[in-house]
């Protein structure tokens, strides 16, 4: 069987058995021990969080940024498709080798180093989002951007996706942070766009360009990220109430007065539900079947209590319960029942399709009202949460994948969720990126000619077509594919 780029990408060009095994023998001369071929570490990069398995024909380990131009060098020259990985988090499935090839992995470059003069911190893109925060707490700095998977996300992943997270809607997304890039064209050669500057317009800003591009433009190697100062203190509250309409009234309530929190988490019913299922009991006992908000405050202790007490006199009268957290341990309490929200909709169904759309805030509701429709019209769940402050809701289908029946509502249930999303005004991801599940939905998106523009950006850099080929623009519908059944470090 020949080794060649993958048909969706449509590269036409082969690789024969003999040039891949050559390609591989230079390249263990190149970086020995660090090329692996065997099964399991193949098996082991085949699959991100989407859960659809490809097997690369090799793993390769760097420990080095260098290390990364070598390797693409030598793709390059024989059209190896090359797909990056940190910890394989992906919820779209950018990490996923659909193309076989080589997989990068960059998960051991994990230097830190803080310029405590300019608040600039230089990071290698395998450090987990949590860990560098941690770090950098210690200085009395915060690096806001925070995916609920921050445990073992990594900076590059964030980077790829142009993650947002829990605090998004009052600090704003990995973008807003990233100063400069280093990394590795597709061709081997190393190019900086950017510096750990404040300031810096020179040239044409293609590290934005980078910046959610999921590894299809570049590899990054360092970026050089903007702290600000921790927030002298935190509260948290969670409130119930009776329905979704009145939770999202809620916020825009909160929203117009001026009040803006650090985190404004909204959980629908059947999340809630899901919830309580999975752990057998009720969140609040005296309320059953509620939509939640989770709404963290932050700031100096007087701000924190003119915030608070505002907040108070809004959401009190709203809502039919609350429950303030007191410690550092109550408020982990709290986002634990979000954090519980994704897992437990396996109790209700085996497969999901997850959409972590945006719409206009004064839209959110408008939403939901439609997910409550679908629900009855495809005869499936749909539980939504998300950040409620900046309109980022995350949309499930459950279904059982075995049943072709259910496969077949939940696809027409994804396509016209996604139809009513770009008619609110709305974007087909906020977060996750496109990956392979998106792919479907860039048409609904972006015109012809701009999804045109954007493949002549990828073509001028990538002129191989090796970086992670079959992404982003090319046919991939996830429902037809086989789910694998995995056990990632996040499950729990």
């Amino acid at each position: 069987m020949g080794f060649g780029l993958c048909m969706l990408a449509k590269v036409s060009q082969k690789i024969s058995e003999t040039k891949m095994k050559r390609a591989l023998a230079q390249l263990k001369r190149k970086l020995p021990g660090r090329v692996l071929t065997d099964l399991a570490s193949r098996e082991s990069a085949s699959v991100d969080n989407l859960r659809i398995s490809i097997l690369p024909h090799a793993v390769i380990r760097v420990k080095k940024g260098a290390e990364v131009g070598v390797v693409l060098k030598l793709a390059n020259q024989y059209g190896i498709p090359v797909t990056a990985r940190g910890a394989g988090s992906s919820a779209t499935g950018s990490a996923v080798p659909v193309c076989e090839g080589w997989v990068l992995d960059l998960s051991l470059l994990k230097s830190i180093k803080l310029n405590q003069y300019s608040k600039i911190v230089s990071v290698e893109p395998g450090v987990l989002t949590e860990a560098l925060q941690t770090k950098m707490a210690r200085y009395g700095l915060f690096y806001p951007p925070d995916p609920s998977s921050k445990k073992y996300s990594t900076i590059g992943g964030n980077i790829a996706c142009n993650a947002g997270g829990l605090h998004c809607v009052k600090y704003g997304v990995t973008r807003d942070y990233v100063l400069g890039l280093e990394g590795y064209l597709a061709n081997g050669a190393f190019v900086e766009w950017g510096l750990p500057l404040k300031k810096f317009v020179s040239g044409l800003n293609l590290r934005d360009l980078w910046i959610g591009s999921e590894g299809t433009l570049g590899i990054v190697t360092k970026a050089h990220l903007k702290l600000i100062p921790l927030p002298e203190k935190r509260w948290m509250g969670m409130f119930a109430f009776k329905n979704e309409r009145s939770a999202l009234a809620c916020v825009s309530r909160l929203l117009k007065a001026g009040i803006l929190p650090s985190m404004c988490e909204f959980l629908d019913r059947q999340s809630v539900d899901c919830a309580e299922r999975l752990t057998g009991r009720s969140i609040f006992k005296a309320a059953s079947s509620v939509s939640l908000l989770i709404i963290e405050l932050d700031g100096s202790s007087d701000q924190l209590r003119q915030q608070k007490k505002a907040l108070l006199e809004i959401t009190k009268p709203m809502a039919i319960d609350h429950v303030e957290a007191k410690t550092e341990k109550a408020s982990e309490a709290i986002l634990k029942v979000r954090r519980l929200c994704s897992q437990a909709m396996y109790s209700i169904a085996d497969t999901k399709l997850n959409e972590d759309v945006v719409v206009p805030i004064e839209r959110q509701y408008d939403l939901i009202r439609y997910t409550l429709e679908l629900k009855k019209e495809i005869g499936l769940a749909t539980p939504t949460f998300g950040h409620a402050g900046d309109g980022n809701l995350h949309v499930h289908i459950m279904y059982n994948r075995s049943n072709a029946d259910e496969r077949k509502r939940a696809k027409k249930g994804i396509v016209k969720l996604m139809r009513h999303v770009v008619s609110l005004g709305g974007s087909i991801t906020g977060e996750h990126g496109i990956g392979l599940a998106k792919v479907p939905f860039m048409k609904l998106q972006h015109s012809k000619e701009a999804i045109e523009a954007m493949q002549s950006v990828k073509k001028a850099l990538d002129p191989n077509g090796i970086l992670n080929p079959g992404k982003i623009f090319h046919p991939f519908e996830v429902w037809d594919h086989q789910t694998v059944d995995k056990k990632m470090p996040w499950d729990h």
